[in-house]
């Protein structure tokens, strides 16, 4: 209901703004060619001489009048999806903007408008088929935006308006860092690919949980003044945060030599604004993280961070799923230890891929391709497919996996649910393709699912690992 009050106010506001500017901007220029005929405007003479100009504003106004009623009155027949699907494919008309702009500026523009409310909002429902709970929460759908967007929880509401399943914001390191010396993010845009060696760059927990602690009492002073409160037995639809589910990394600082330390204080901050945490041990910016993935590094990490959270009260709920991010760059060995790991630990789930330090085809012949830093986009995909694959296997099933790496379309997220993944995560091809990729996704991946007879998500999961 008061989607269509705001879709009517804005109708209405559209139509009186062009009728407003229709009378009065032709009429100010009219009554200034009058005025010296004003005294004698009883006479015949006095309105007969009015200027061609003059007729022309006339003319003009009644046009603009003419198309700002036929206009509203054709808007008003259009149902509310229609509307909202306009607004959605209207944002491909920005794409070529940002790709003018300096890649780093480009993407702090981005999350400042979305911040702002300045995107679509989706109004739409999801597709049934897409909607599956996983961790004891509901999700709409399963595609979500990865870390690295909004490192700073900047623009949770706006993003999770955009109708992803689930954002995740980070990597948030305990103190403020700059992070690598710009320039740092590079474009390899007909490989719909991007280097990056950001190096965590993070405005730090305190500030983010400033942030996430405003919307999670903004969320709880929704839940409180709704008017149908839900049952106990009713399904919980949304997180922390709104109406998707929040998912908050968490990295160490360049300079800690604790990197446990900075794990734990990391989720004492910020787990209770988090409807999963995630552990980035991953990424290749910072110098000795991907150490962190060995075998008895891994575990010895893993059982201080549980105990970290476990330790804190929690309510009815509980605590936040913990996950962990590896890297698509590892032997089968690491995969094999990573995996015993997870098994023995109970870990609730694991990332599939970051992004990676080698240079496949076609980005080897690159220009850019000996910048440092790592790789992301569709030249990943396959390389993060078969890591996710061979996970799924090595898991037995047993822990749920977010495929994560190359993501641009609808059948790229099937197949990395068919691959082993619960939930499918992009960036990349966010960036390039903007909002108006996501509702296109949902539909590619509903009609993906359904051509092949599958009824749910959840049932395609891991359907080429058998």
């Amino acid at each position: 209901m008061a989607a269509r009050v705001w879709q009517s106010s804005f109708r209405d506001r559209l139509c009186r703004g062009v009728v407003s500017r229709a009378i009065h901007g032709p009429c100010r220029y009219s009554s200034t060619s009058t005025v010296s005929g004003a005294g004698a405007s009883a006479g015949a003479g006095a309105t007969s001489k009015i200027p061609s100009s003059g007729k022309k504003g006339r003319l003009l106004t009644g046009s603009m009048i003419g198309l700002a009623i036929a206009g509203g009155a054709y808007v008003s027949t259009v149902d509310e999806g229609t509307f909202c699907g306009w607004l959605f494919k209207a944002t491909r008309l920005v794409n070529p903007f940002f790709a003018l702009l300096d890649a780093e500026f480009a993407h702090s523009l981005a999350v400042t408008a979305a911040s702002r409310g300045w995107v679509p909002r989706e109004k739409r429902p999801d597709p049934a088929i897409l909607g599956l709970e996983v961790w004891g929460r509901r999700f709409s759908n399963p595609i979500g935006l990865a870390a690295g967007f909004d490192k700073n929880a900047e623009a949770v509401e706006g993003l999770l308006g955009l109708g992803f399943g689930f954002v995740e914001v980070g990597s948030v390191t305990p103190i403020p860092q700059e992070g690598n010396p710009k320039p740092r993010i590079f474009r390899l845009r007909n490989e719909g690919a991007i280097i990056n060696r950001c190096g965590f760059n993070s405005e730090g927990i305190v500030v983010v949980a400033k942030r996430l602690g405003a919307q999670h009492g903004k969320r709880k002073m929704e839940e409180t003044s709704s008017s149908s409160p839900l049952s106990n037995d009713e399904p919980k639809h949304g997180g922390k945060a709104g109406p998707g589910i929040l998912g908050v990394n968490i990295g160490k600082n360049k300079t800690s030599e604790d990197a446990a330390a900075d794990y734990v204080q990391g989720v004492h901050t910020l787990s209770q604004y988090a409807d999963y945490l995630v552990i980035n041990i991953s990424s290749p910016n910072t110098p000795g993280l991907r150490k962190l993935q060995g075998r008895k590094q891994l575990k010895d990490l893993v059982k201080k961070i549980q105990a970290a959270r476990d330790e804190m009260q929690w309510a009815d709920e509980g605590p936040p799923p913990l996950l962990v991010k590896i890297a698509p760059d590892l032997t089968k060995q690491d995969l094999e230890d990573i995996a015993a790991v997870a098994l023995a630990l109970r870990l609730d789930g694991l990332i599939i891929s970051n992004t990676t330090i080698s240079r496949p085809e076609p980005v080897s012949k690159h220009p850019l391709a000996q910048e440092v830093g790592g790789l992301s986009g569709k030249p990943l995909f396959d390389m993060s497919t078969n890591v996710l694959k061979e996970m799924y296997i090595l898991t037995r099933g047993k822990i749920p996996l977010i495929g994560c790496g190359g993501v641009s379309s609808g059948e790229d997220a099937y197949n990395k649910i068919r691959a082993g993944a619960t939930l499918v995560q992009l960036y990349t091809a966010f960036a390039y393709g903007g909002p108006a990729l996501i509702p296109q996704m949902k539909a590619e991946l509903a009609e993906c699912l359904e051509r092949d007879g599958f009824k749910s998500v959840q049932e395609a999961v891991g359907a080429d690992c058998t």
